[in-house]
């Protein structure tokens, strides 16, 4: 694959870690930088990458090897940058990351261990064996479980970073439906079994390389028991004495706030 230069038009992702660089604007507004408003010899031999969004717009990511500070300029967390930038600008970061941390764990075939080269935008070949390497995907599920109409099961992990409260989530296993998923989550966190399993919808989620798909369940039987290992309270909440919710970013909160609106 040729080398890619920076395209000075196109919205440019760069990253130090996970902080996100940004352009400050006046007003306290923040947004990603074009390509040529960032200094030269702060992306000079970094390797460009062209990320094709779903929309059909096109940014560019990088990773910076330090953290640069500059009046006008400001880095943050990915998830912090959401209430800042905006939406769209969000989602487009998440997918620059998620192919920069692909980029940064593929060096080598992991059949054979030769170093792999990049051909397209989203996949790298071994020259030695032809393995062929794709970013891959973590898939989760996470459900809104309802006990009546008027109480759902809120958990608070323990790797929550805060007091917030959240929903039930886990990876899906090999050979496991996502309905499957959903139940076998629910009964290993908390002991409950749960009935009528409706799709809600889907996040892509970039803590590293994720997707969330949302669902809704029923209360069918069983008493909490807490999976201890994996979460530090949990109960059924009414509605009128919720606890403190998970950010707008996520779809624990779509799922939240649609149920309280009724209309899941």
């Amino acid at each position: 694959m040729n080398k890619i230069r920076i395209d000075t038009q196109l919205p440019l992702c760069a990253f130090y870690g996970d902080k996100l660089l940004l352009k400050k604007e006046p007003g306290g507004k923040d947004r990603l930088p074009l390509g040529g408003e960032v200094p030269e010899n702060w992306t000079d031999g970094k390797k460009v990458h062209r990320v094709l969004l779903p929309t059909g717009d096109i940014v560019q990511a990088i990773a910076l090897d330090k953290e640069h500070t500059a009046e006008g300029w400001t880095t943050q967390g990915l998830r912090t940058s959401f209430e800042l930038i905006g939406l769209a600008d969000y989602r487009a970061a998440g997918k620059a990351y998620q192919i920069l941390y692909w980029d940064a764990h593929s060096h080598f075939c992991p059949a054979c261990g030769t170093r792999t080269e990049q051909y397209t935008d989203i996949m790298k070949r071994c020259p030695q064996c032809g393995f062929e390497l794709y970013p891959q995907i973590s898939t989760a599920i996470i459900v809104l479980v309802r006990r009546g109409e008027d109480e759902i099961l809120m958990v608070h992990a323990r790797n929550f970073r805060g007091t917030f409260y959240g929903l039930v989530a886990g990876f899906v296993e090999t050979g496991e439906t996502l309905e499957q998923c959903v139940r076998r989550e629910v009964h290993e966190e908390t002991g409950l079994e749960v009935t009528n399993i409706r799709y809600f919808d889907s996040q892509p989620w970039p803590y590293p390389s994720g997707l969330m798909v949302g669902f809704t369940a029923d209360y069918a039987s069983g008493t909490i028991k807490l999976q201890d290992d994996e979460l530090s309270a949990g109960a059924f909440y009414h509605r009128n004495h919720l606890p403190e919710l998970p950010q707008k970013l996520s779809i624990a909160r779509r799922l939240i706030e649609a149920w309280r609106r009724r209309e899941v």
